[in-house]
């Protein structure tokens, strides 16, 4: 299936989303037996059901306009980022330094495929955790199968 870009489509979306004071965050498209263009969004004070129901409101029949699958059938969605949703962008890392962070690993490191700690740095190659007062290393990016947030069930 013919799609347009996840820019184009981020651009868009961006333009619906800015005067409802919502952010585009990111945006999804699974091609499939059953396609699926999924946008997720973020706002300041977080994004509830409410939220995601306005702004889905508000793109769908411009959506339907822009026609993003050049006339094929597909499922939209909208959603918020989520709580355990993997760090992608410089951004998502940058804003996360000095906070505590869950890693996988491709291969292990010290005999562990996965960490939590503190995210102290990241330069786009590499980024270093400290996992407790004497542990402190830096991982190659290319070996990061996922970093998310810290979740405390607690």
């Amino acid at each position: 299936m013919k799609v347009k870009s996840i820019a184009e489509i981020m651009e868009f979306a961006s333009q619906i989303a800015k005067p409802l004071g919502v952010t585009v965050a990111d945006v999804e498209f699974k091609q499939g037996k059953n396609p699926t263009l999924t946008i997720f969004i973020d706002k300041e004070g977080g994004v509830d059901l409410d939220t995601c129901a306005l702004f889905h409101n508000a793109i769908n029949d411009p959506l339907d306009e822009f026609d993003p699958t050049f006339g094929q059938p597909y499922t939209f969605n909208v959603s918020s980022l989520g709580i355990d949703r993997p760090f992608k962008t410089e951004q998502d890392f940058l804003s996360h330094i000095g906070e505590r962070v869950e890693v996988k690993l491709y291969s292990s490191i010290r005999g562990k495929k996965f960490y939590d700690g503190i995210l102290v740095a990241y330069d786009g190659k590499t980024a270093t955790l400290k996992v407790d007062e004497k542990t402190t290393f830096t991982i190659e990016m290319k070996n990061v199968v996922k970093m998310n947030e810290y979740i405390d069930f607690e």
